[in-house]
C-alpha cells in the first residue's frame, strides 16, 4: 500500500534534523517506476525530494546513488554546468530506507519535442562532454568501476555471445557486430568518466539550458560511447547532429569513433532487450526483440557486408533506433 504524502514528509523529518515541512505532493516515480517519491517545500520555500524504494532493485539503485553523490564533491561539480542533487539524510522505514534530496530545478527533456535549429540540442552535447572531461582520480578514489577499452571490448563480446547462444539473432547482424569487434582502430580510445545510464529522462532543462542531470548510479570510467547511443533515437537526425557536433568541439577529442561505437551500442540493445526477455520467460518481450533484429536487418541489409567500422557507419532508421531504445528505457 502507497505511503500517503504526509507520511512520507513525516519521514523526512526524521531523515533530515530542523527540515520544517509546509506542503507535500506526489513527483513522480523513478526511472523504473518503483520509488515512492513526494516533492516537498519548507516553510523557507525550499524545495526537497524524499524517495522510499519498493524493490530491490530500486533500492540497489539508490545505494549506488548515494555512493557517486558522495564521490561528486564540491570541486568536481563545480566543473559541471548543471547541477547535481545533494544527499540531506535518510531514515529507516520498512526493511529499507527513505532518502532526501535537495530539488534540482528544471523540466525533463522530450527529445520528440527539440525542434530543429534549437539550442538544446548542442547543449546536451556540452553537457555529456563536461561529464567526459571531468578528472577520473575521483572516480577511482571512490572504489568505482575503472574499465579499460580491452575489458569494454570484451564485456560487448560477452553480450553478443549470450545473444548468439539463444539462436534468435540473425546471422547477418551477428557478422556485422562480430567484425565490429575485430575492428582494433574502433576500440583505441581513451576511457573517460561516463554517467553511465543517459537517456532524455536523465536531463532537466530551462530555456534550452540543461539545469540538472539526475541519477549518477552507474558513474565509473568507461567508454564516452556508452553515453552517447541514446542521442540517436532523436527524431529526424537534427538532435544527434547537433549534440555530437557540440560534444567533439567542447571536448577536443581525438576519438574519431565514439559516434561508430554509439551506434553499435544503440544496437546492441536490442539484443540487450532479447536477453531480458529470456531471462524473464517472457514471450511477448522475446517476440518484440526478435521482430526489432530483424527490422534492424532490413534496415542496413545493403551495409551488411561492410560492417560497424570506423571506416563506414551505416545508419539505422530512426524511428527503429526511437522504438528500441523507448524499449530498452521500459526494462
Amino acid at each position: 500500500m502507497a505511503r500517503s504524502h504526509l507520511t512520507l514528509a513525516a519521514l523526512a523529518t526524521s531523515a533530515v534534523a530542523g527540515l520544517d515541512v509546509a506542503q507535500a505532493s506526489g513527483f513522480g516515480s523513478g526511472t523504473h517506476g518503483d520509488f515512492e517519491s513526494a516533492l516537498l517545500t519548507t516553510r523557507d520555500g525550499a524545495h526537497w525530494i524524499i524517495r522510499v524504494p519498493t524493490s530491490e532493485r530500486a533500492e540497489a539503485e539508490q545505494s549506488a546513488d548515494l555512493v557517486s553523490l558522495r564521490a561528486l564533491s564540491t570541486g568536481v561539480r563545480a566543473r559541471l554546468p548543471f547541477a547535481v542533487s545533494n544527499y540531506a539524510g535518510q531514515t529507516p522505514i520498512g526493511g529499507t530506507r527513505a532518502v532526501v534530496y535537495d530539488f534540482v530545478y528544471g523540466s525533463p527533456v522530450d527529445l520528440a519535442a527539440i525542434a530543429e535549429g534549437s539550442l538544446l540540442a548542442p547543449n546536451l552535447g556540452r553537457a555529456i562532454a563536461a561529464i567526459h572531461t571531468l578528472p577520473t582520480s575521483f572516480v577511482a578514489d571512490a572504489g568505482l568501476p575503472v574499465l579499460s577499452p580491452a575489458e569494454i571490448l570484451r564485456s560487448t563480446i560477452t553480450i553478443m555471445d549470450r545473444a548468439s547462444a539463444t539462436n534468435l539473432v540473425p546471422a547477418a547482424l551477428l557478422g556485422r557486430w562480430e567484425k565490429a569487434t575485430e575492428d582494433g582502430p574502433l576500440w583505441q580510445f581513451a576511457p573517460t568518466v561516463i554517467n553511465g545510464g543517459l537517456s532524455a529522462d536523465s536531463f532537466l532543462s530551462s530555456d534550452d539550458e540543461v539545469t540538472g542531470l539526475l541519477g549518477w548510479q552507474s558513474l565509473s570510467i568507461g567508454d564516452p560511447a556508452r553515453d552517447l547511443y541514446w542521442l540517436l533515437g532523436a527524431r529526424g537526425g537534427y538532435v544527434a547532429e547537433a549534440a555530437f557536433d557540440a560534444y567533439n568541439e567542447a571536448r577536443g577529442s581525438s576519438d574519431r569513433q565514439v559516434k561508430h561505437r554509439a551506434m553499435l551500442y544503440a544496437e546492441l540493445e536490442i539484443a540487450k532487450w532479447l536477453l531480458h526477455g529470456t531471462q524473464e520467460r517472457s514471450t511477448e518481450i522475446v517476440d518484440d526483440a526478435v521482430q526489432m533484429l530483424h527490422g534492424l536487418v532490413d534496415t542496413v541489409q545493403n551495409d551488411l557486408d561492410q560492417t560497424l567500422s570506423h571506416n563506414t557507419m551505416p545508419v539505422m532508421a530512426v524511428d527503429e533506433v526511437e522504438a528500441m531504445l523507448d524499449r530498452d528505457q521500459r526494462s
